[in-house]
């Protein structure tokens, strides 16, 4: 287990520039098995969930060459569909929450496939109903091997289907529009998720020879082709990121530009980080957070508390509470943050409170934070991420700490953000790597 020595209390400046989505990743590594021909994608994030993903694609046959740090090339000509099988694929695909995404190719190409029960972060309960509901719309069949701990799919006659999804699932989605870009016929998905990832996905898709409109809204149209082929594809920066360092800049009181920042494609986030009082300028397609001594939460029109709370896209996302919550801690005045996805993700509450933040947490979903405008500095102590988000609002919070903390189980922070700590010390921050 890797751990984090942070002294705190430093102000940060300079430029950091976002890695490539995470999110989008997994979707569009697993979308090469859709075609045997050669798929070129770059801004790629070197991080732990992807290069396990990467790392199982070659194990299952497909050609991987890296090209650059952040470009590969993918040829799935000769995929193993034994591997599935196999022992180490369980233990791969068990560990790895975005092994799920491989079943909507698999079904598409070979009409088969097996997933172990997908693991991933400790943030509750996280069903994959949504994926097999919408395999079964359009013909499959599968079994939970539960002795096993796996899912057999049979996909060998996929027709397009109409379906509504009982949940706007990002994964759920992306998995099923890449299974019915090789079905019979059209389908349609109403209740689609519409994230830019998703879209990202659909338009390479299409750029492969795939027929896929509506794209961007809650109403998917598939229409299925015999065959797809390669493609070039880049990966938009991680609007995750993104929305962390804007909340560093502010809870640390430094002056950071965040470079190439894909803004249209940012959504909400700036203007919820500006309810919260922060002041930032786009400047061209970057980010600049000037140095602010006071940040202050505006109220409601009517006056009462500001809210906080994640929904499907376009609304706030969920991976970004846990940053705005750490951020409010340092602010002038109250927010409830409200986080209703997952039950256990604001759990990671009670270190910030360990280290002097005035926060009630309501219940599993809801927290009032009421800032202290940096009249009250929070102090350091020994904390371990529980998942990727929290681990990073830890780390946020002990760069703005006084004293020095240590942030065990940092293997969490590594699955979410490429070299996480190098990044930071370039713009001046204390932060040792220990092993």
């Amino acid at each position: 287990m890797s751990s984090f020595k942070v002294k705190g209390g430093k102000t940060l400046k300079g430029e950091i520039i976002p890695q490539g989505a995470k999110n989008e990743a997994l979707q569009i590594l697993s979308a090469v098995l859709l075609t045997e021909e050669k798929v070129t994608i770059s801004n790629i994030p070197d991080i732990r969930d992807v290069m396990k993903l990467i790392e199982l694609l070659g194990a299952l046959g497909v050609k991987v060459g890296r090209v650059n740090d952040d470009t590969f090339t993918f040829e799935a000509k000769n995929v193993n569909l034994e591997y599935l099988l196999s022992e180490d694929f369980r233990k791969i695909g068990a560990s790895l929450r975005g092994s799920i995404m491989i079943i909507g190719p698999l079904l598409a190409r070979f009409g088969l496939a097996y997933i172990p029960e997908p693991g991933g972060d400790k943030i509750g309960r996280r069903p994959v109903d949504t994926h097999l509901r919408g395999f079964e719309n359009l013909g499959a069949t599968f079994i939970h091997m539960r002795e096993e701990r796996t899912y057999k799919i049979d996909g060998k006659n996929l027709q397009g289907a109409y379906m509504v999804l009982d949940e706007a699932s990002v994964t759920g989605t992306a998995n099923i529009v890449m299974a019915a870009s090789l079905a019979k016929g059209t389908t349609q998905i109403y209740n689609a998720a519409c994230e830019p990832y998703l879209q990202q996905l659909c338009k390479m898709i299409n750029r492969m020879g795939g027929k896929i409109s509506g794209v961007g809204s809650n109403l998917l149209i598939i229409e299925g082709v015999e065959k797809l082929g390669g493609c070039e594809h880049r990966m938009l920066p991680d609007m995750i990121e993104i929305g962390s360092f804007i909340g560093l800049a502010a809870t640390t009181n430094s002056e950071i530009t965040i470079k190439n920042c894909a803004i249209p494609e940012l959504g909400v986030i700036p203007n919820v980080f500006k309810k919260m009082g922060i002041e930032m300028e786009f400047r061209g397609d970057d980010i600049y957070i000037p140095q602010q001594e006071s940040y202050k939460i505006q109220t409601l029109i009517d006056g009462s508390i500001l809210t906080i709370r994640d929904g499907i896209w376009p609304a706030f996302t969920p991976d970004l509470i846990s940053i705005a919550l750490v951020t409010a801690t340092q602010a002038k005045g109250s927010v409830l943050l409200h986080q209703w996805m997952f039950e256990s993700r604001l759990f990671f509450v009670d270190n910030l409170i360990d280290m002097g933040a005035k926060i009630i947490l309501c219940d599993p979903h809801r927290a009032v934070v009421i800032g202290s405008n940096r009249e009250t500095k929070l102090r350091g102590i020994t904390m371990s991420s529980p998942d990727i988000r929290a681990g990073v609002a830890m780390l946020i919070a002990a760069l703005a700490a006084n004293g020095t903390s240590t942030i065990n189980n940092i293997e969490q922070i590594d699955r979410g953000y490429q070299h996480i700590d190098s990044r930071l010390k370039a713009l001046g921050a204390d932060i040792t790597r220990m092993e």
